[in-house]
C-alpha cells in the first residue's frame, strides 16, 4: 500500500495543482547558466518559519536533501522513553519508501533520531528533486498517527530494542549513562527501553507532534545541481502549510541527578564477556571549550588504546546540554576476572584509572597529533550538517566552528583538564557470571 501511494505520487506528478507553477519556471531556471559553488548556501525562512538552506552545486551527480527537527529524545516524557525515536519511526512506516527512493528516484531515504534531533536524509536523481520534496512535505505534514500505525511501528521497535538489551556493550553503554545521570535526560535511552515503550500510545505521539513537529522547529538543506529559485519556490509551494508551534518549546531541564553510588557490577549470562566503562560529565557542544575538550578527548583515546589496544576508546557525547566523557574497554581481563559473590577482584588502582589519564603531563607530540586528527576529521563534516548544527546546537557560525579546533593551545587543553579533574567519576563493568 505505501509503496502504491509512492508510486502513484511518482506518475501523476506532473498534474499535482502544487508544481503547475514550477514546471514554467523550472525551464527558465535551467536555461541559466549554473553558478559556481559557493562556501555558503542561500538563506531563506518562509511565513512558518521553516529555515531553508540551498546550496548550488553544477558539478553535483545526486540532490541532497536534509530535513532535522531540533528535538529528539531530551523531550520524552520519562517513564516513556522512546516517544521521539517512535515519532521518527512513523514518518516513514516501512521499507517501501526505501525501496521507491533506490529504484525511483536513484538515491537513498534514512531518518536518525537522537538525544537532540529528528532527522531525515534523502538523496536521489537531479531531476528527482520535486519528488523527493513532496515525499518529505508529505511525511512531516500529515504523519499518520493513528491506534493501529502507532501499534505497528511500537512493536517493530520494541522487538529491536529487546535485542539491544541483550548485547553486553549496550547494557555497559546505557548503564554507565544511567549511574551518572539518573533520570536526567541523558541518562535514559534515546532508543526506549521495552518496558517504556509499551507505554507509549498514538495519542502520546499526537502530542509529541503537535509540539514539536513543526515548522518553526526545523530546518530543511538542499544541495546538488540545481537553481534557487526554482527549490525555493518549490519549498514554499510543498511546505508552506507545515503548522507552526502555537507553545514554545522548553529550553532548560531540571539538574541532573547526583551520580550514582550503587554497586556497579552488572552479571550477564553470555559468557567469555567483560565490558568496562568509566563515565564522567563532560561540556555541552557549544560550550567555549569543547573544541579543547576534543582534542583532550583524543589524547586520552590515544593514550589508552597505547595500554589496552584497539579495544579500548575514549570519547565525549556531543549534545546541546552538558553530557558526559566515557572510557570504555571491551574483553577487559577476559577470562581471567574473578568474581566473588558480588564482587570481582579488580586491579589495586582500578579506581584511579581516570585520574590517572587526567594527571599525566600533556607532550607537544601528542597534542599536536590529537590536535591535527580532529582538525582533520572537522574538515570532513558535510557543510550543510554543520550549518543545520548551528540552529540545533545555538552556535556562533561554520567558520567559526571550523576554526575553532586549529586554534586550541595546551593551555586550552589544560584548562579543560582542570574542569574533568572535579567531575565525579562513575564506573560499569559488565562481566559473565561465574560457573
Amino acid at each position: 500500500m505505501f509503496y502504491n501511494k509512492f508510486t502513484m505520487n511518482a506518475r501523476n506528478y506532473l498534474t499535482n495543482f502544487t508544481l503547475s507553477a514550477l514546471i514554467l519556471l523550472a525551464a527558465v531556471s535551467f536555461s541559466f547558466a549554473q553558478t559556481a559553488k559557493v562556501s555558503g548556501p542561500r538563506q531563506e525562512k518562509l511565513l512558518n518559519n521553516l529555515k531553508l538552506l540551498i546550496w548550488t552545486e553544477p558539478a553535483a551527480a545526486k540532490v541532497r536533501v536534509k530535513l532535522r527537527i531540533h528535538s529528539g529524545a531530551a523531550f520524552d516524557l520519562q517513564n516513556k522513553e522512546g516517544t521521539m525515536a517512535l515519532l521518527a519511526d512513523i514518518l516513514f512506516t516501512n521499507e517501501a519508501a526505501k525501496e521507491f527512493f533506490r529504484e525511483e528516484l536513484g538515491g537513498s531515504l534514512d531518518v536518525e533520531s537522537n538525544y537532540d534531533y529528528i532527522q531525515i536524509n534523502a538523496t536521489g536523481n537531479t531531476d528527482q528533486v520535486l519528488v523527493i520534496l513532496e515525499t518529505l512535505a508529505n511525511a512531516v505534514t500529515k504523519p499518520l498517527i493513528d491506534k493501529e500505525t502507532t501499534a505497528k511501528v511500537r512493536s517493530a521497535r520494541i522487538e529491536k530494542v529487546k535485542e539491544l538489551e541483550k548485547n553486553p556493550p549496550h547494557v555497559a553503554d546505557q548503564a554507565v549513562a544511567r549511574r551518572l545521570f539518573g533520570s536526567f535526560p541523558y541518562g535514559r535511552s534515546a532508543d526506549g527501553t521495552s518496558e517504556s515503550l509499551a507505554k507509549i500510545d498514538f495519542a502520546d505521539l499526537l502530542l509529541a507532534k503537535q509540539r514539536f513537529l513543526t515548522a518553526d522547529n526545523a530546518t530543511l538543506a538542499v544541495s546538488g545541481n540545481v537553481k534557487s529559485d526554482f527549490i525555493f519556490k518549490a519549498v514554499r509551494q510543498l511546505f508552506g502549510g507545515w503548522e507552526k508551534s502555537d507553545k514554545k518549546i522548553p529550553s532548560t531541564f531540571a539538574q541532573p541527578d547526583a551520580t550514582a553510588t550503587n554497586s556497579f557490577l552488572i552479571p550477564t549470562e553470555i559468557e567469555n564477556v567483560s565490558e568496562l566503562r568509566f563515565a564522567f560529565r563532560g561540556l555541552a557542544r557549544n560550550d567555549k571549550d569543547f573544541p579543547a575538550s576534543e582534542v583532550l578527548t583524543r589524547v586520552l583515546h590515544n593514550r589508552l588504546q597505547e595500554k589496552e589496544g584497539s579495544k579500548a576508546a575514549v570519547y565525549q557525547t556531543s549534545h546541546l546540554l552538558p553530557s558526559f566523557v566515557v572510557l570504555k574497554v571491551s574483553n577487559w581481563n577476559v577470562g581471567t576476572l574473578k568474581k566473588e559473590g558480588e564482587n570481582a577482584a579488580l586491579p589495586q588502582n582500578f579506581f584511579e584509572t581516570v585520574g590517572n589519564l587526567l594527571k599525566a603531563e600533556i607532550k607537544p607530540e601528542e597534542f599536536e597529533r590529537a590536535k591535527s586528527e580532529i582538525v582533520a576529521e572537522r574538515s570532513k563534516i558535510n557543510a550543510a550538517d554543520l550549518w543545520i548544527d548551528l540552529d540545533t546546537f545555538k552556535l556562533v557560525s561554520v567558520k567559526d566552528e571550523l576554526q575553532k579546533p586549529s586554534n586550541v593551545t595546551i593551555a586550552n587543553v589544560q584548562k579543560v583538564v582542570e574542569r574533568w579533574k572535579k567531575e565525579s567519576v562513575v564506573a560499569v563493568l559488565v562481566v559473565s557470571k561465574s560457573k
